[in-house]
């Protein structure tokens, strides 16, 4: 997607980089603020760091996307807003190009989840809201899927368990307006509708792009068995989630070291013309100017 590093001396760059306007450091390298025509058809506007996008830009993509927010070394990295051709939206935290943190996903269908990333999967504590059936899961995620602890919260009342692989699993409890509690438990059984013919042994079904269904076991329903239903008490619900400890990899600790150093290079980074506007105002110019494209 992107453009890479370095240009020729003199001016006259060396490689087919496509067309730029904007500032150059004393090896003639992209540097400041800059706008890029990239061969492929995409356009960038923002600000770069000795050849490379860092700092605040927007990449338009020629199929409609466009990425507005924070770069670093030619990747999504930090805060920033990332539009798909479908209409669908993420707001929140990047790093390395992969949505990272803390983050909102708008779905085209109404859907949102609000919560924790990790290397572009849901992660960590999070909200998932279905806007059709109006309902809300709030729990735990693991590499995208509803993983241990979670609450679903109905129209009329919720029900507290374990989740594995989106789906309920094991003991819980539904609670009916703070009032009624029904005990059971979730077990996890093949749907007799689900066609097994050439199906030795269950399997995941990997081949669907959306998030939401990846993982889940095929022709597998959760079956509730009721044991006992008692008043209401907080004391027996289950254990409520709570966010995951992520590690430090050896990675984000080079990470931050290298980050530290940038920062003492970061000192002559400023605009050529000290009077420029913010890439923020600038960005909506492009918006404008930019016509999107259907996927």
């Amino acid at each position: 997607m992107g453009e890479e590093a370095g240009e020729g001396a003199e001016g006259v760059e060396k490689y087919p980089y496509g067309e730029y306007e904007g500032g150059r450091d004393e090896n003639l390298d992209r540097h400041g603020f800059g706008s890029a025509l990239l061969p492929n058809g995409d356009i960038y506007e923002g600000y770069y760091l000795h050849g490379k996008r860092y700092g605040k830009g927007m990449y338009c993509f020629r199929n409609g996307a466009r990425y507005h927010g924070n770069w670093r070394k030619d990747l999504k990295h930090g805060q920033g807003e990332f539009l798909y051709p479908d209409g669908t939206r993420y707001v929140g935290d990047w790093k390395k190009d992969f949505k990272h943190g803390q983050g909102i996903y708008y779905y085209v269908n109404g859907d949102t989840y609000e919560g924790a990333w990790y290397k572009g999967k849901r992660h960590g504590l999070g909200t998932y809201n279905y806007k059709k059936p109006n309902i809300m899961h709030y729990g735990l995620w693991k590499d995208g899927k509803m993983q241990g602890p979670g609450i679903i919260t109905y129209p009329s009342y919720q029900y507290h368990g374990s989740f594995e692989h989106n789906l309920p699993k094991g003991p819980g409890c539904f609670t009916f307006d703070l009032k009624y509690m029904q005990h059971g438990f979730y077990i996890n059984m093949r749907d007799p509708a689900f066609d097994y013919i050439g199906a030795e042994e269950l399997a995941l079904d990997e081949t669907k792009e959306d998030e939401d269904l990846a993982g889940n076991r095929r022709g597998i329903v959760p079956v509730w068995r009721a044991r006992s239903v008692t008043k209401y008490d907080p004391e027996l619900l289950p254990p409520e989630p709570v966010p995951l400890l992520i590690k430090d990899s050896l990675d984000s600790l080079i990470d931050i070291i290298d980050y530290l150093q940038e920062q003492y290079a970061r000192e002559d980074f400023v605009a050529e013309d000290p009077n420029e506007e913010a890439p923020a105002e600038v960005n909506e110019d492009v918006e404008e100017e930019v016509p999107k494209s259907s996927a």
